[in-house]
């Protein structure tokens, strides 16, 4: 048995496989942990990975590889993989980002390196999506090619040459954190103000219009124009960093998730490609936006292509 562990700045999820095929089984999921000491977290996942052992029948010792796809930044310590996540560590931007703890960092590869002493894979959330979309969804056959959440945050995982860029501490496609346009009060929990992430992530469009994506979209589409503005200005952002990594990094596809783009990528994607249409057609002509192939499973598929 493996476990597959999802960190998000909004829950963790992990499941179990067993090696022979895809089936994930024993699912739980909870509010990611965020106060009491910084290694809260990693001492989530190994209570919720037992629970799951115990709600299939499984002996939890025999749980002893892990693959965990979660949100970054990250931060090395004596190589091991520390969690420096603005939506997890309140820390970093300070009390203002309303966050319950004071974490610049929270532990994870080393508490999870001895319980499981098999092996433990830690990759960026959007870089195990990416990889999990390359094998088994909307990505396959790409070699230059980005997987993008559009979710609690932005992330991106990205592919060129057929090679995962992941750079110096595996933070490769904090693209989130490119600044697209002028914003002098959207505070981001990096500490940026007027980031991607600040202005239109999910927990930034609550912040910033004092509603959630969801009610947003109820108004879009009951005619409200103080509301089709909105979100058509936030697509308009997040199209200006799709255009941005188009052209950087020559790509022939982006695969689209997150729950803010997958519930409501109907009305969300005609705008974002609208954002790279016509706009430098040499680098931008041959790329396609299209939704995530996985769909609402790539976050648990994507611990699993770490492991395999």
């Amino acid at each position: 048995m493996k476990a597959c562990v999802d960190i998000g700045g909004t829950k963790i999820a992990v499941s179990l496989n067993d090696g022979a095929g895809l089936d994930l089984v024993g699912k739980r999921a909870e509010p990611t942990a965020k106060t009491g000491r910084n290694d809260v977290v990693a001492q989530q996942v190994m209570r919720m990975v037992d629970q799951a052992c115990a709600d299939v029948g499984v002996n939890a010792s025999h749980v002893q590889r892990v693959g965990v796809s979660s949100a970054g930044p990250f931060v090395l310590n004596a190589g091991l993989v520390e969690l420096a996540s603005p939506n997890i560590c309140g820390g970093i931007a300070g009390p203002a980002r309303g966050l319950p703890n004071d974490w610049l960092t929270a532990t994870l590869e080393a508490p999870l390196r001895h319980r499981f002493t098999e092996g433990v894979r830690v990759e960026n959330d959007a870089v195990a999506a990416l990889e999990a979309e390359r094998r088994w969804g909307a990505l396959q056959g790409y070699e230059n090619c980005a997987y993008v959440t559009w979710s609690t945050g932005v992330g991106m995982g990205l592919c060129v040459d057929g090679r995962v860029l992941r750079g110096k501490n595996g933070n490769a496609g904090h693209g989130g954190h490119m600044f697209v346009s002028d914003n002098d009060d959207a505070l981001c929990g990096c500490g940026n103000i007027g980031d991607l992430e600040a202005l239109v992530a999910g927990n930034a469009v609550a912040r910033r219009f004092g509603a959630d994506a969801a009610t947003l979209m109820q108004r879009v589409h009951a005619g409200d124009p103080a509301a089709v503005a909105t979100v058509d200005e936030t697509c308009r952002i997040m199209g200006r960093a799709l255009y941005n990594i188009t052209v950087i990094l020559d790509l022939q596809r982006i695969s689209l998730g997150g729950s803010v783009f997958l519930n409501h990528q109907a009305y969300l994607l005609p705008r974002l490609q609208a954002q790279l249409a016509g706009k430098l057609p040499a680098l931008t002509n041959g790329c396609e936006l299209v939704p995530a192939g996985l769909a609402g499973r790539v976050g648990d598929y994507a611990a699993l292509a770490l492991l395999v």
